[in-house]
């Protein structure tokens, strides 16, 4: 026959036998080695002496009651108090014996030693507050960015708005001087004057459009189909071989009127074509096409020279992102691509680009234009 005594006394966990008046009456080895204590220090002792005092409060208003009302409990968190002092976490399992006339006999009590668990659940709960307190850090982060952001956007449209003025006034001054006698050499400074007061209030236009589109959501536009779109990117085409001296091959098969806001659609063109200026081999040429294919309005620039790298792809539309050009003498804010972006999602459109060793292409498609009719 198995030695019962000694399954009892040598068991992996501690076992504890309390009376009816709840007091201890048997605990086997296992728990005495645990508690470092022996037979007699527990004689006549309560469970609850084995409890801190906080413990003690506990068990009596929770599992006192609990066990009084239905038996039993399971897996009851507790901590017992060693001889030298120290806390030895326990998981309590524990059921009663009673008489015939229902009254309580006898309770027992299996007592497992959960240092390790409830190290564990320590650290997971340490760990879960610790990400609380990181998740409120980071949106309250997130609220003073935003509020910050919001007031740089607002201070940029404010300043750009005011800074029109003068620039207005900068640019009617030069007009009246260009009229006037002048000598070679002033007639040569109205000129520069001139070209930077243009350079001036297109970087003020980006700058007010990029605000606008922050505070409002995106760029405004307002489609007219009363205008065709040909004449303004020819008008476009015009503006820049005549500032830049240099030619682009134009290819424009439009089918009359479409509806665009055919001023953004010009800025727009004039971004990208700008841009294949400036990052293009000087000596290839660069290229506009423009034209309607299967209900898709397109416009696309091509430019020759070295492949845009993979790196500067990913960043190409974001907001003041410059590529590196070593024969780029003068940059603007690093706003066209991001502009121009804008305004293709503004009309519901994409703006995509490729770029290899031919050739490197940014292609505007917008949705829901009709074809030409033969």
């Amino acid at each position: 026959m198995p030695d019962f005594q000694n399954l009892f006394e040598d068991a992996p966990c501690g076992y504890l036998l309390l009376d009816a008046r709840g007091r201890i009456t048997k605990a086997n080895r296992t728990l005495l080695a645990w508690l470092d204590f022996n037979e007699a220090d527990l004689a006549d002792q309560r469970l609850l002496d084995l409890m801190p005092v906080a413990g003690r409060m506990f068990y009596e208003t929770h599992f006192a009651p609990l066990l009084r009302m239905q038996g039993n409990f399971h897996e009851v968190a507790l901590d017992l108090v060693r001889k030298d002092g120290a806390r030895l976490p326990v998981l309590a399992n524990a059921n009663q014996k009673t008489g015939s006339d229902g009254g309580v006999l006898e309770t027992r009590i299996a007592l497992f030693e959960a240092t390790s668990r409830r190290k564990y659940e320590r650290e997971l709960f340490d760990a879960n507050e610790a990400g609380k307190a990181a998740r409120r850090e980071v949106e309250a982060l997130n609220l003073a960015l935003t509020r910050s952001a919001l007031l740089r956007d607002e201070f940029i449209a404010v300043l750009g708005h005011d800074l029109r003025n003068p620039l207005a006034s900068v640019k009617g001054g030069v007009r009246f001087l260009a009229k006037e006698a002048l000598s070679p050499r002033a007639s040569e400074v109205v000129r520069l004057i001139d070209g930077s007061v243009d350079r001036m209030s297109a970087l003020v236009n980006d700058v007010l459009d990029l605000a606008s589109g922050r505070l409002g959501g995106g760029i405004a536009v307002a489609r007219r189909e009363e205008l065709d779109l040909e004449p303004v990117l020819r008008q476009v085409v015009s503006e820049l071989e005549s500032g830049t001296g240099r030619k682009i091959h134009v290819d424009i098969n439009l089918p009359g009127a479409v509806l665009v806001d055919s001023g953004r659609i010009g800025q727009l063109a004039s971004n990208l074509l700008g841009n294949a200026f400036t990052h293009g081999h000087p000596d290839l040429p660069v290229r506009m096409k423009s034209r309607v294919e299967d209900g898709c309005l397109i416009v696309a620039v091509s430019n020759g020279g070295d492949p845009i790298p993979s790196q500067t792809m990913e960043r190409l539309f974001q907001p003041f992102f410059r590529g590196s050009n070593p024969n780029e003498r003068q940059q603007g804010l690093g706003l066209g691509l991001h502009i121009a972006s804008e305004i293709a999602k503004a009309h519901g459109g994409t703006l995509t680009v490729k770029s290899d060793q031919d050739a490197t292409v940014f292609e505007f498609r917008m949705p829901g234009t009709p074809e030409e009719t033969p």
